[in-house]
């Protein structure tokens, strides 16, 4: 069998999606034959794993076919259909609805071929793509979400089924790359004594970094000695960098950039803050219980999806809650908090149910 796993792009900024995937794919049979196609741009190590792996380059507006690229859609959709022969793809495993509007009316026109649409988050589903995927049978054609939440979402908008793929990452595999407390925070420059406060994720608006920041200020009238770290890279950069610098904190809140296996340094962390607006998974809801470090958490039913009543929740872009949500914690016993959340998410099992559904996702039918 041969599978052919199709991705926007490579860079941080699709970290996490290429996290869902590669955990996915992992779940392959042995004799399977796995390659990826990034549309454009260089492939992650993560991928490269799994098998071959070709950075498309392909311009957008070839790949989304919009205006007066519409008159090339036919000789795109030859393009995917042609390389879809060539590789004898029997199943394709396609990154949101972005790369499923440039494969999709590729593979209609093979139905020996089935496709996996994944969707990883909220997204703008238009009329057409209702009506396109209503075209492919359910043998065809599956639709899968990263959770249960955002599944149920998309049903609601496109009447199909939509199965729930909720990743979860192998906790026996995870725990040994994790550094211990002390090399984590000499990796990342921390001073002992300071409390830290962690966050993760893409400087975009919809993480809600803004509203942390504001409320994370508010907090050091009272306790100077704690350092927000807020690990990633976005088109955001500057308006945090500016919003930083006007409140005065800038050596309290500190914008290391993008780290390479992030995860890995969890523990140089008292506790991991996630102030998203909106989310589809939160992966980093996974990685920060698995190694030991409480989460603080928007008020998301995807969050309570993952930890239950054993979750800490803040409402969403509160900036006063989030101070007031910052304070209590840093008095709580975080390792007993931990310790909570990681039987509520339980990894083990989360892990077995998740395996058992990549089979029944990947299995030649």
């Amino acid at each position: 069998m041969s599978i052919i796993n199709v991705m926007w792009s490579g860079g941080s900024p699709f970290a996490s999606v290429h996290k869902v995937h590669q955990q996915i794919l992992s779940q392959a049979a042995p004799d399977v034959s796995i390659k990826n196609w990034l549309l454009q741009h260089s492939a992650p190590a993560c991928l490269c794993e799994l098998g071959d792996t070709e950075a498309l380059q392909l311009p957008s507006r070839f790949i989304k076919g919009r205006g007066i690229w519409a008159l090339v859609r036919p000789l795109r959709n030859r393009f995917f259909r042609n390389a879809l022969l060539k590789n004898d793809a029997q199943l394709v495993l396609l990154d949101g609805v972005g790369v499923a509007r440039a494969l999709l009316p590729a593979v209609r026109g093979l139905p020996h071929i089935r496709a996996v649409v994944m969707f990883h988050g909220s997204t703008r589903l238009q009329p057409q793509d209702l009506c396109f995927f209503r075209q492919f049978s359910t043998e065809q054609l599956t639709l899968c979400a990263v959770s249960k939440t955002l599944a149920d979402a998309i049903a609601a908008d496109v009447q199909l089924p939509v199965m729930t793929l909720s990743c979860m990452l192998d906790p026996h595999a995870f725990v040994p790359r994790l550094a211990s407390r002390e090399q984590a925070r000499h990796q990342l420059a921390i001073p002992e004594h300071h409390q830290v406060f962690g966050a993760v994720g893409r400087l975009v608006e919809s993480k809600g970094f803004d509203t942390l920041i504001s409320a994370f200020a508010q907090t050091l009238k009272t306790h100077p000695d704690r350092l927000l770290i807020i690990i990633g890279e976005g088109a955001m950069r500057r308006a945090l960098e500016s919003q930083i610098s006007a409140l005065g904190v800038q050596d309290k809140v500190l914008l290391p950039g993008y780290v390479d296996n992030v995860a890995s340094l969890y523990r140089a962390f008292d506790w991991m803050l996630i102030p998203s607006r909106e989310e589809g998974l939160g992966l980093v809801v996974q990685e920060a219980v698995i190694a030991g470090i409480p989460v603080l958490a928007s008020d998301l039913p995807v969050f309570h999806e993952q930890l239950g009543d054993a979750g800490s929740y803040v409402p969403v872009g509160d900036e006063t809650a989030w101070a007031q949500a910052i304070e209590a914690s840093a008095c709580a016993r975080a390792t007993q908090v931990a310790a909570h959340q990681y039987a509520s998410l339980d990894p083990e099992h989360a892990w077995l149910r998740f395996r058992q559904a990549c089979s029944t996702v990947l299995s030649d039918r």
